[in-house]
């Protein structure tokens, strides 16, 4: 039943994401009326299909690869519902296009062959809460990372300084908010159930390195533009860099230097 849903969240965001591009294609000055409600009836039946997992295997469905891409997809949706009901006439089409084909680009991924989809009980090391919360606040801040990202592919590629500023003023925002979840989520609840898990808060795991770096990039990011102002062509680089190390450090790492966290 679980994927079921997923499915269906699936075939939902692909018809959103052709109705996008249609808008694009035609050039039209008002964003799209459909893609709040699509991409809310997506993350929806995301949270089902989840809910319903968690309840066959017993435990929060966050332990595997398979559900940690569902669960990035799923707050990469929420996060583009959260920016079009904020940003409301101020939509930049291409940012939700982007930030919607990368959503979809998980799902698509979790339900190919390479992704094993068995809903099965988490091995003990797996069953805490704080790893729940390790999880799901460090996916969260990625969700807005994403954004981000789709901003800054957009600030690169925009002529005019009108939507520059805009997409600038996008970064910053997911950026911020992002960064505060991902502080918590990936560092601070992170360590607490490393503690648990492994009995020390650090262990230099490739993961928790990689981690790390991305925290850091993203800090510099706030440094440039809090501290030395610093606005524009080098922010939306440095935005592109962190989420490429955001990626790695979540699928790359796990295939590419294998460590404690290689169970996930």
């Amino acid at each position: 039943m679980d994927l079921i849903f997923f499915t269906f969240s699936f075939g939902v965001m692909a018809a959103s994401l052709a109705i996008q591009i249609v808008y694009l294609i035609r050039s039209s000055k008002k964003p799209d009326p459909f893609s709040t409600i699509i991409l809310s009836l997506s993350f929806l039946a995301i949270l089902l299909g989840l809910i319903i997992r968690s309840i066959k295997i017993g435990f929060v469905a966050v332990t595997n690869t398979f559900e940690g891409l569902v669960v990035f997809a799923g707050f990469i949706l929420l996060a583009l519902v959260i920016y079009r009901l904020k940003a409301r006439k101020g939509v930049l089409a291409p940012v939700m296009l982007i930030g919607t084909a990368l959503s979809f680009t998980l799902l698509a991924l979790a339900s190919s062959p390479l992704i094993p989809a068995e809903a099965n009980p988490p091995i003990p090391a797996l069953r805490s809460y704080w790893l729940v919360l390790h999880v799901l606040f460090a996916f969260a801040g990625e969700g807005f990372f994403t954004v981000s990202f789709a901003a800054s592919l957009y600030y690169l590629a925009a002529k005019e300084e009108q939507k520059k500023a805009e997409a600038d003023r996008i970064i910053y925002t997911t950026v911020l908010a992002g960064y505060l979840l991902f502080t918590l989520g990936a560092l601070i609840f992170g360590a607490i159930w490393a503690k648990y898990a492994w009995g020390a808060y650090w262990s230099w795991d490739p993961k928790e390195t990689w981690a790390l770096i991305t925290w850091l990039t993203y800090t510099a990011y706030l440094h440039f533009r809090l501290i030395r102002k610093v606005k524009g062509r080098i922010s939306a680089i440095i935005c592109i860099i962190g989420f490429i190390f955001t990626v790695f450090t979540f699928l790359g790492v796990n295939y590419l230097l294998p460590g404690l966290h290689s169970y996930s």
